[in-house]
């Protein structure tokens, strides 16, 4: 498939910031403005912080619309709800209930103060944050392993191990549709638009359904081996995918075609974050480090330095700030115990 030169056109560099400089500050080094800007930010900016979360595995990280909530899920059955002040995160809540892990979890995309969680135990359920309480527990079918939250707020798709996604009124609580695919359903999204639904399988394929009809719209063969993980850009252009075959892929919304691969990582690409801008894209592995690049031409921007694999990314929804979590074990006191930590990278160094 040809891959189509990139393009720094205006309307892909900042007004603010690093963005505003020219497009390309010297055909010397070939590195775009943007880029420099960034690690010129980054090099004051380097900083990693660690946050007691859980007292075992964290296995998502995820921000609030407003970015002043974060919030975990672990192996410990719980989620955390941390509050962003200044450079530090301040815990919340612990909240409780499910009876299994809880491997998945989002915020509703404009309300910042509900969250839905997802769990082995058959249930999903949506939590508040200014109640501190459960407002509703719903049951599915199966050991639940993926979980997203519609743009419209309206609709929360949830699946299981058993490749069935449910589709459940955010209002109501009651399933209004449910698919069972004959292939391994590894992540679930809508598009930003709403009107059509993506799906990552087990054999590298991107399935695409309409919504609400959930009629088959198209099938991509995307990467040689599963196809692991589906992120969309803030700014609706692109989209990521990311496999077992340790690479990234970017991809035209509209065109549905890959537009470039991102191949620094040596294993399978576990999870994808854009920066609010869409300008950086964030991907995580058993590498121990984290890929930035700039989303525009590839290049490498950053790398965050790990001690274990990490299974979770996501960037702050207004501010250059990363969370993420780690494999991370407490060698403090007991070399295989889990830390169960959260992490933030990007605040000062003199923090």
């Amino acid at each position: 498939m040809a891959v189509p030169t990139p393009t720094m056109g205006p309307s892909a560099l900042g007004q603010t910031g690093p963005g505003s400089m020219a497009p390309w500050c010297s055909m010397s080094c070939g590195l775009s403005c943007y880029v420099l800007g960034m690690q010129e930010l980054f090099r004051g900016h380097s900083k990693t912080r660690e946050f007691p979360a859980h007292s075992a595995k964290v296995h998502l990280v995820a921000w609030s619309c407003n970015g002043r909530r974060l919030a975990s899920g672990s192996f410990d059955k719980t989620a955390s709800v941390f509050l962003l002040e200044k450079d530090r995160l301040v815990k919340e809540n612990n909240y409780r209930g499910h009876g299994d892990s809880v491997d998945q979890l989002c915020w509703h995309p404009s309300n910042p103060d509900l969250f839905v969680t997802a769990s082995g135990d058959k249930t999903i359920r949506i939590w508040d944050v200014r109640t501190t309480k459960c407002i509703a527990t719903v049951n599915t079918k199966g050991e639940n392993i993926n979980i997203c939250w519609s743009p419209d707020g309206q609709t929360i798709a949830v699946g299981n191990k058993d490749d069935v996604v449910t589709f459940t009124d955010a209002k109501t609580h009651r399933s209004k549709a449910e698919e069972q695919f004959k292939f391994e359903v590894n992540e679930i999204s809508w598009n930003n638009d709403n009107n059509m639904f993506f799906l990552t399988n087990g054999n590298g394929c991107i399935n695409i359904l309409s919504y609400p009809e959930l009629k088959p719209v198209q099938s991509i063969n995307a990467h040689p081996s599963n196809c692991i993980c589906i992120k969309f850009d803030p700014m609706g252009k692109y989209f990521a995918t990311g496999s077992a075959d340790a690479l990234v892929s970017l991809w035209d919304v509209d065109e549905l075609v890959c537009v470039r691969c991102f191949s620094r990582l040596d294993w399978p690409v576990r999870t994808l974050s854009f920066s609010h801008d869409g300008k950086m894209l964030a991907s995580a592995s058993e590498d121990h480090f984290i890929d930035i690049a700039e989303v525009e031409t590839g290049d490498k921007l950053w790398e965050v330095q790990c001690e274990s694999p990490t299974f979770t990314v996501a960037w702050h929804p207004k501010r250059p700030l990363l969370a993420f979590a780690c494999d991370d074990k407490d060698g403090k006191y007991d070399s295989s115990r889990e830390a169960g930590t959260v992490k933030l990278f990007g605040l000062p160094n003199d923090s």
